[in-house]
């Protein structure tokens, strides 16, 4: 298992779009992903159980990756995190 801390740096917080960006990232991997916020553990690919979290700005959240491809998973959704769940280029 793969787990870490990520912080929500984007003003707007974890909404439909950024929900949406993590959901589509994770799900190109095998692994399993949850996100954890006080009492609550949401599955990581699904949109809905992330906007659950009601994740604001700078909300802390522990990131749990389970699987063969669980590093690569990790690094995948902590970049997201990093760049505010700006679009790629």
């Amino acid at each position: 298992m793969v787990s870490g801390e990520l912080t929500v740096e984007n003003r707007a917080g974890i909404h439909t779009r950024p929900a949406g960006q993590i959901v589509k990232t994770a799900s190109r991997f095998r692994s399993d992903i949850f996100f954890i916020k006080d009492d609550m553990r949401v599955n990581g690919k699904s949109i809905m159980g992330i906007i659950t979290l009601g994740a604001t700005y700078r909300t802390k959240l522990t990131c749990e990756c389970t699987g063969e491809d669980e590093k690569d998973l990790f690094d995948a959704v902590k970049k997201l995190f990093l760049n505010r769940f700006e679009a790629e280029s």
